[in-house]
C-alpha cells in the first residue's frame, strides 16, 4: 500500500502499488497540460481563451518524437473547442495520445464565481465539476475524434468526488497528484505525504493513478513532509532557512519539468529517485511555454529556445546515462493491468 502520510484536504487518495517488476530499464512519459494562454500572476478570468501557442507545439513535439515519446496531450476546453484538429494528425500516426485537463473558469457550464479558491476543479460542488467534466470530455472528443482516458485536474485540484466522476466517465488514468508539493496556501490539495510511484486508487478498480514526478531530495528527504511545512513559514521562511538547506544539500523539493528547474535539478531529481529503485518518470511541462512571452519561464526567444535546448539535453541523459526507455501512458497502463 501507499498510503500519504498527510492526507489531503476532503481526499484520501492512496492503493497498492501498480506491479512493474517485469521493466528492467526506467521508463519516461511525457505528460503537456495544453492550455489556453493567461496571467498566471493576474488571476483568472473567463475572457482569456487564446489557444495562439498551440500553433508552436511541434517545436517540442518533433523534440519528443525523436526520442521515440509518445506525449499525452491533456487539452482544456479553448483549445478542445478551438484547436482539437490541430492533434489529429499526431493521433492518427501514433506520436501522441490526448488527455483532459480542467481549467474550471473558462469551461462551461458558468455557475461559480471567478477566483483563486474556484481554480481548484476539486472545489466546486461535486455536481458542477461532473457538469464541467462532462462538457470537456464532450468537447474533446468532437474536436480531436478521439475520447480521453487520462484526467489530470488543473492546478492539480483534484478532490474525492472527482474519482467517481472519472469513473462514471470511463477514465482509466489519473495524473492530477503532485508530490510532494502542498496547495493548501492557496485553498488547494495536499501531495506532501505522496509518493511519486503508480498505483492502483483503492476503491475504483480500473483506476491508475500516475503522479507527476516530483520527491524530496537530499540527507534529510525522508523528514521532507514534516520540516518543509515550518521551514516555509515565518519566521525561518524570511531567514531563508529552505535555500540554506538546499544549497546544503540537505533538503529541497523538486519536480520533473524544465520550467523553472535546470537541466542539473532534473538529473539531480532522476538519479534520486532511481537510486531509490523508481522505474517510471513523468516529464512534464505547460504548452504555452513553447511561445515566448506566454509563460514565466519563456519571456522571449532566446528563453523559449533555452527551453527546448534543455529538454533535449535531458532526454540525451534520461535515454543515455540511464539506458532509459520510452513509452506512453496508455501502454504502461496495459503493462500494469496486465501485471496485476
Amino acid at each position: 500500500m501507499i498510503p500519504p502520510d498527510l492526507p489531503c484536504p476532503a481526499l484520501r487518495i492512496s492503493g497498492p502499488a501498480a506491479d512493474l517488476s517485469t521493466l528492467e530499464e526506467p521508463v519516461l512519459l511525457a505528460l503537456i497540460a495544453t492550455e489556453e494562454e493567461f496571467d498566471w500572476r493576474g488571476g483568472f478570468s473567463r475572457d482569456e481563451v487564446s489557444t495562439r501557442a498551440i500553433d508552436d507545439l511541434h517545436l517540442a513535439h518533433e523534440v519528443l518524437r525523436e526520442y521515440g515519446l509518445v506525449p499525452t496531450y491533456a487539452i482544456d476546453y479553448p483549445v478542445a473547442t478551438q484547436k482539437g484538429g490541430h492533434f489529429k494528425a499526431w493521433l492518427d500516426e501514433g506520436s501522441a495520445e490526448i488527455g483532459a485537463h480542467l481549467h474550471p473558469w473558462v469551461n462551461p457550464p458558468h455557475d461559480e464565481s471567478v477566483g483563486l479558491t474556484n481554480s481548484f476543479p476539486g472545489n466546486l460542488s461535486p455536481e458542477l465539476e461532473y457538469a464541467k467534466l462532462e462538457a470537456l470530455v464532450e468537447a474533446i472528443e468532437a474536436g480531436t475524434g478521439r475520447r480521453p482516458i487520462l484526467y489530470q485536474a488543473g492546478r492539480f485540484g483534484i478532490a474525492g468526488a472527482t474519482l467517481e466522476h472519472l469513473e462514471r466517465l470511463g477514465f482509466l488514468i489519473d495524473a492530477s497528484t503532485a508530490p510532494p508539493f502542498d496547495y493548501r496556501n492557496e485553498g488547494g490539495p495536499n501531495f506532501s505525504g505522496l509518493r511519486a510511484v503508480p498505483y492502483w486508487i483503492e476503491g475504483r478498480e480500473r483506476m491508475l493513478e500516475i503522479p507527476v514526478t516530483g520527491a524530496y531530495l537530499g540527507g534529510l528527504h525522508r523528514r521532507g513532509p514534516r520540516m518543509f511545512p515550518v521551514i516555509s513559514k515565518r519566521p525561518l521562511s524570511k531567514l531563508r532557512v529552505g535555500g540554506v538547506l538546499s544549497r546544503l544539500k540537505l533538503l529541497e523539493r523538486s519536480r520533473l519539468t524544465p520550467e523553472g528547474h535546470t537541466l542539473g535539478d532534473m538529473m539531480r531529481l532522476t538519479r534520486g529517485l532511481h537510486q531509490r529503485g523508481q522505474k517510471v518518470f513523468t516529464f512534464y511541462f505547460h504548452s504555452p511555454t513553447i511561445t515566448p512571452g506566454c509563460t514565466e519561464y519563456a519571456p522571449d526567444e532566446r528563453a523559449r529556445d533555452a527551453f527546448v535546448d534543455r529538454c533535449r539535453r535531458y532526454l540525451d541523459f534520461f535515454f543515455g546515462e540511464l539506458d532509459g526507455v520510452a513509452m506512453g501512458h496508455s501502454a504502461l497502463y496495459e503493462l500494469a493491468a496486465r501485471n496485476r
